[in-house]
């Protein structure tokens, strides 16, 4: 039998049983920063299996501490899952769907921590290598900034790590299929709220008003120019009015003082981030002065883009084919425009983030979705790339060191 498929072998032996954590997760979703049962469960199973545990790490995160036993070695790798669920109401009507009203796993959390448990599982049994493996458990992934919280509770100076990786879940993909690309995997997130102040009046006599309603449509239309007509055609960039709020949908002959928009900026490089925010701030000048009134623009930079160093993309892929043949694998994954937090870390250390393909989308089980559920056939697969990953890292002899802060 080869050192593959003895790993995968081993690791469908754990299914059944962290299969039965994955879903008592899932039954018992918790949201961002609140995830004191799943982190509690968490620790508890690292203890039984041996493994050094520090919990609150960035309020409700854990982090699992295994050294290996093969030699002495300063090398050491960060692995990463998130445990937060969203609040969604669950429609599945699984046997363990989530028992609380409008929380639920849509986005497969669960599954990532059951990933990352059947790889400590099969590593703590298995220490035959030199150097560290950190497990990280993060919280409040979706929006609320956990990786950061993590850092700035010392993740990287409590826990040195020279590589970082991470894995999420991809319904586009058929099961077992990996996908990662060199460079970019998800763009930066920002928002933004424009404020539109005019002068309300009577909708008869719209001479008498400084009317915001009209100037806020010149400005969404303006605004849908910037990518267009601004951004390079070989960059990526997304500008989305997503709200508008007016005025009092009863009062169909009053001109409202104030319209306020919101929406996102998507963009993959700073530069690009840069032209768009500047841009915007000079059309919400150039309508303000154009309709007589104030515009005033707030935008926020929520969470960088997330960028794989090249050298771990590559090992990414070359450990899937490894593992699942060259066939599996997706080596330039198209990036997505939606966002995320581990991000942060690779701004503070260099590595990878991949899609572990599970199925569903072409039934309607997509991410944030209602109807969605983790598909748990995969989490050896996904174990399998974190333990040969690891493996294949600590085995090397050099270490480079990237500081992208």
């Amino acid at each position: 039998m080869t050192p593959q498929k003895s790993l995968l072998t081993e690791l469908y032996s754990l299914l059944p049983e962290i299969q039965g954590i994955r879903q008592r997760i899932h039954a018992h979703p918790e949201l961002g920063f609140q995830e004191l049962a799943t982190a509690a469960l968490v620790a508890d199973y690292l203890r039984q299996l041996d493994i050094e545990v520090h919990e609150q790490v960035g309020k409700t995160g854990v982090v699992g501490v295994l050294k290996g036993t093969a030699g002495i070695s300063a090398r050491s790798i960060g692995l990463r899952a998130d445990m937060d669920a969203l609040p969604i109401h669950e429609q599945t009507q699984l046997p363990y769907q989530s028992t609380i009203a409008g929380q639920m796993h849509a986005c497969g959390h669960d599954g990532h921590t059951a990933v990352l448990l059947a790889t400590a599982a099969y590593l703590a049994k298995h220490r035959d290598f030199a150097g560290t493996v950190h497990f990280i458990f993060q919280p409040a992934e979706e929006g609320l900034g956990g990786a950061q919280a993590m850092i700035d509770e010392g993740l990287f100076t409590r826990f040195p790590c020279d590589v970082i990786f991470a894995l999420h879940n991809w319904p586009s993909l058929p099961p077992g299929h990996i996908g990662v690309n060199p460079g970019p995997m998800m763009a930066a997130a920002d928002s933004f709220t424009v404020t539109v102040k005019g002068h309300g009046g009577h909708g008869a006599h719209p001479y008498l008003s400084k009317d915001p309603v009209v100037a806020s449509a010149q400005l969404i239309t303006a605004l849908q120019t910037i990518v267009a007509r601004n951004v390079h055609p070989f960059e990526s960039a997304v500008v989305t009015v997503s709200a508008m709020q007016a005025g009092n949908i009863q009062a169909f002959s009053v001109i409202p003082d104030v319209v306020i928009l919101c929406g996102t900026v998507r963009t993959f490089s700073d530069k690009v981030q840069a032209q768009i925010m500047q841009r915007m701030q000079q059309i919400c000048d150039g309508i303000a002065a154009t309709f007589d009134m104030t515009i005033q623009l707030d935008y926020q930079k929520l969470f960088p883009a997330t960028i794989n160093t090249p050298e771990y993309a590559e090992l990414v892929a070359r450990t899937a084919t490894e593992l699942f043949g060259a066939d599996q694998v997706d080596a330039n994954l198209i990036p997505s425009m939606g966002a995320e937090d581990f991000s942060f870390m690779l701004r503070q250390r260099p590595g990878a983030y991949f899609r572990l393909g599970q199925g569903g989308a072409e039934q309607g089980r997509v991410l944030h979705n209602a109807n969605f559920d983790f598909n748990d056939a995969v989490i050896p697969q996904g174990a399998a790339m974190f333990v040969r990953i690891a493996q294949n890292f600590l085995a090397q002899t050099t270490t480079t060191t990237l500081n992208l802060g």
